[in-house]
This record gives C-alpha cells, structure tokens and sequence, in this order.
C-alpha cells in the first residue's frame, strides 16, 4: 500500500501551532508556538529575529505520497495508520482516532 491511500487529502483545520520552514525548496526545520515563546519572547528577543534562530531542526520527517506505507511507517502519524487498512497498523488501534466532522469558529 502507498502513503497516498492512507493519507488524509480534504484537511479542513490545520495545527497553526506549527509550520514547516523551507529554504530553497528544501524542508530545513518546523517552528512552532513553543519555539517562540522559550526560544525567542522568553529570552527577550524581538520580532526582528529570524525564523532559522528560533526554530525545532532536530528530526524533521516527511514522505512522498508514492512511497510504500511499510517504509514510511515510522515517520506518519498513528492516526493515519490505524484509519487505513495497511498490515502495519494494528488492529487494536483502529478505534482511537476517527476522522472530524464538520468544525464551526
């Protein structure tokens, strides 16, 4: 099976809370609301810091969607898996996660 069987394609809320940072078409880190506030507000830096000063690098991960869920297995999330019928989700964690309905702000 392909990550694009089981990945979620119609995403209608997205964590805001973290956003991946490229550099020149390349994936080089994630930068998330706790990266700035211990990494940036909480040691006094101001808003002309630069992203790269303050964002998470360590084990970024991502897959194409044409790879094999098998090879990329470690790196998706739990809730991708166990919503597909891929052998290495398990059926005992079908159950704990179920796609959203309908979100109202």
């Amino acid at each position: 099976m392909r990550v694009s069987e089981a990945m979620t394609r119609e995403v209608r809320v997205a964590n805001a809370g973290a956003m991946p940072v490229g550099d020149n078409d390349r994936l080089v880190g994630m930068i998330t609301d706790r990266d700035i506030a211990i990494r940036a507000v909480a040691q006094g830096k101001g808003p002309d810091t630069l992203v790269r000063d303050v964002m998470s690098t360590d084990k970024v991960l991502y897959c194409y969607d044409d790879e094999e869920l098998d090879h990329v297995a470690k790196n998706m999330s739990l809730g991708n898996l166990a919503q597909s019928e891929a052998r290495s989700a398990s059926k005992a964690v079908k159950g704990v996660t179920k796609p959203g309905g309908a979100h109202k702000q």
